[in-house]
């Protein structure tokens, strides 16, 4: 059984109204707008459409990041990740990680934002993230390696294809156990080569019993290959199965990927 980053009852009731679902499609179209942008969308007032927003993000489907003075929202695919591993994914084919094209590339400078709470401690979310054995768990066999110094190198690897170079980076922050920004290059085929660097920002706040974990990916060009951030839904779903319940998620797309 798989459990979840917010109530379930909170997304199916988010996506049950048309107004944000409406919402929802202007941030699959352009991720990372204003308040302000939004509402002129909409034949509503600038309240009503705050009120929509905040269903949303109290349902996890909008995360919130400020830039400056202003607030930007981002559309968050994990819950409905979630709720595909519990009811879709014994039954259907693979999908692809990033679920169907769910957030489009529409700006200069892509910048992906995602959201999950775990029942855990920072301090074992952390070791999560930065063991290689445990990333392996969750990330599709993957090995992340480095001494987790400020300034190091990290290096990717998968023992199921004979320790190939997949991908590779330079640690900018290491904040244990709050925060983590790394550079990425990614290594694994020429199509992806091609698009050089870009930053991948962990962040681990403490709520409760629980942790408020905020992956963002970031530095990304206009129309990026998917591959580059299009199984993070996949990762963290699997991140949060395998700390609360201690079992690799086996979803479809994560057996094309790790067939052991």
């Amino acid at each position: 059984m798989v459990t979840y980053c917010r109530g379930v009852d909170e997304v199916f009731k988010a996506l049950a109204d048309p107004t944000r679902r409406s919402l929802l499609d202007e941030l699959f179209q352009r991720d990372g707008q204003t308040l302000g942008e939004l509402e002129q969308r909409f034949d509503m007032t600038r309240f009503g459409v705050m009120k929509h927003l905040r269903q949303l993000e109290q349902a996890g489907l909008v995360v919130t990041k400020r830039r400056g003075r202003e607030k930007l929202h981002y559309l968050n695919p994990v819950p409905i990740r979630l709720v595909h591993d519990r009811w879709v994914s014994k039954y259907a084919e693979p999908w692809v990680a990033g679920l169907s094209d769910l957030k489009q590339r529409m700006e200069k400078q892509m910048e992906k934002v995602y959201e999950i709470y775990i029942r855990t401690t920072p301090e074992r979310l952390w070791h999560a993230i930065t063991d290689p054995d445990e990333r392996g768990k969750f990330q599709f066999g993957n090995r992340v390696e480095s001494d987790w110094t400020a300034g190091s190198r990290m290096v990717m690897t998968n023992p199921g294809n004979g320790g190939v170079l997949l991908g590779e980076g330079v640690n900018l922050e290491v904040d244990p156990p709050r925060r983590l920004v790394q550079t990425m290059d990614a290594l694994w085929g020429e199509d992806v080569k091609s698009e050089g660097t870009s930053r991948v920002t962990w962040e681990i706040e403490p709520v409760g019993d629980s942790c408020r974990l905020v992956v963002t990916h970031d530095q990304l060009r206009e129309g990026a290959n998917e591959q580059l951030y299009g199984g993070w839904p996949m990762i963290l779903s699997g991140l949060k199965t395998w700390i609360e319940l201690g079992e690799v998620l086996t979803t479809p797309g994560s057996l094309m990927y790790n067939p052991a």
